[in-house]
């Protein structure tokens, strides 16, 4: 059941890139010979029993209120469970980081998500409480999910609260000597901090690198290592999602929308908008008010 759930592809869900359990009879499916790739970003809470994993050559003891996040492209095998797993799991792309969560404030608890290696954190009875109760908002959020401005708002605000609960769970391991990450998973971070300040009047790989102090190559080079996105792809997706958000807001002209992302004329924009998304902007903001 867990190889069911961390290889499969979010694209097409109704909630385009997320994908959230709550399991209170786990099933066991896989064998425990069989190994399996993770493709997504994934977060999984154990609420009781005891599940022995292999993640990247590494095996792993979970136990009770254990956090574990499991990096993309990870290859794994479930080793043994018992019959009272039960277990809370969350699974993202990258594109939906970067609709949902690219806040300047919330970028070190990437370092979760963005790091090769693999973190598993025993949380305090609070520190449980305060995320089981958030994983049961977003799949609740998610279960009704029709894409509407409302639901878009409530995954916004679910979303980033788990980020924030990272972030502080994350502020705690760090003054307790918690893990250096190396150089790389550290540059992208940085980028995406720059990103998230930037992507409205910046739109050239160029200006990001040279806030970096690196070549554009290099930047390209980590930031695709690293996420599987090239840093062109990321800028788009950032003024993308952002443009959604916008057009979503009927008080908005698409002439105001395109001067807040930087572009010189909503001629400009619309071409840029049709060119990423396949669609033009006002045919996106009618489809979006008729649904």
């Amino acid at each position: 059941m867990i190889k069911d759930f961390l290889n499969k592809t979010l694209e097409n869900f109704p909630s385009a890139g997320l994908d959230i359990h709550i399991i209170k009879k786990y099933e066991v499916r896989t064998d425990a010979k069989e190994s399996f790739e993770v493709a997504n970003f994934s977060i999984m809470l154990i609420k009781s029993g005891n599940l022995t994993i292999e993640v990247r050559a590494i095996l792993l003891n979970i136990e009770p209120r254990d956090l574990l996040v499991i990096p993309i492209d990870s290859l794994c095998r479930i080793v043994q469970t018992d019959d009272k797993l039960q277990f809370f799991l969350i699974s993202f792309t990258p594109e939906f980081i970067i609709k949902y969560g690219l806040k300047r404030d919330l970028i070190d608890s990437f370092y979760y998500l963005l790091g090769k290696s693999i973190v598993k954190i025993g949380l305090d009875d609070k520190e449980f409480s305060v995320l089981s109760l958030i994983y049961k908002l977003i799949y609740f959020v998610n279960k009704d999910f029709k894409a509407k401005e409302f639901d878009h708002e409530l995954q916004r605000v679910s979303f980033n609260l788990l980020l924030y609960e990272l972030r502080l769970i994350y502020s705690h391991q760090t003054s307790d000597n918690f893990q250096i990450f190396p150089r790389k998973e550290s540059l992208v971070i940085q980028f995406l901090t720059i990103l998230s300040i930037h992507y409205k009047r910046q739109h050239g790989v160029q200006f990001y690198a040279g806030a970096l102090f690196v070549t554009p190559n290099h930047l390209n080079k980590v930031v695709n290592q690293v996420t599987g996105k090239s840093v062109k792809k990321l800028i788009v997706n950032a003024i993308i999602s952002e443009a959604e958000n916008l057009l979503e807001d009927p008080q908005l002209n698409i002439v105001d929308i395109a001067e807040e992302l930087g572009f010189g004329s909503s001629n400009s924009f619309s071409i840029f908008f049709k060119k990423h998304s396949s669609i033009s902007p006002s045919r996106y903001r009618n489809r979006f008010t008729e649904i």
